[in-house]
């Protein structure tokens, strides 16, 4: 008997699909776009099966698409993740994400002294080290990683 397991979901007419994002980052990405606060549909794998992955997460938002900061943001907790723009159900865009050499109000600057944490002035930093997410406060020099990224609301 050939079984064959295959996740059928509904095409959006219009939206975003974010594929191939860490199991244990789905959620981070959710929260970091305000998903939660979408009100349209919002429909999100976890756990899924990939190739290429092991695993992976995928979110398919109907009417949203994304502008370059968000991609930015994905790029930052999914530096994997394919970002696919759909309109009237065809793929008309298919991005890569990717992190970026240079970071503007986008993350907050983990120094309490910072004076981005006292002043109202836009946080601006380096990415000094991409695979393992390391970024350089432009004002304080303090190092900011993946493990204490704060992002900017």
């Amino acid at each position: 008997m050939d079984t064959k397991k295959e996740l059928v979901v509904s095409a959006i007419e219009n939206g975003t699909v974010i594929d191939h994002i860490p199991t244990t980052a789905v959620y981070q990405v959710i929260r970091i776009l305000g998903l939660e606060n979408h009100e349209d549909e919002v429909l999100i794998g976890y756990n899924l099966e990939s190739k290429k992955f092991g695993k992976k997460g995928i979110i398919k938002i109907k009417n949203k698409f994304f502008d370059h900061d968000d991609i930015n943001k994905i790029a930052l907790v999914a530096p994997f993740a394919s970002i696919i723009t759909i309109k009237n159900f065809n793929v008309v865009e298919k991005i890569q994400a990717e992190i970026p050499n240079h970071i503007d109000n986008i993350v907050k600057c983990m120094n309490p002294k910072c004076i981005t944490n006292s002043e109202v002035i836009p946080t601006s930093f380096d990415v000094v080290d991409k695979e393992n997410i390391k970024l350089k406060c432009h004002y304080c020099e303090k190092f900011t990683t993946k493990e204490n990224i704060k992002f900017c609301e």
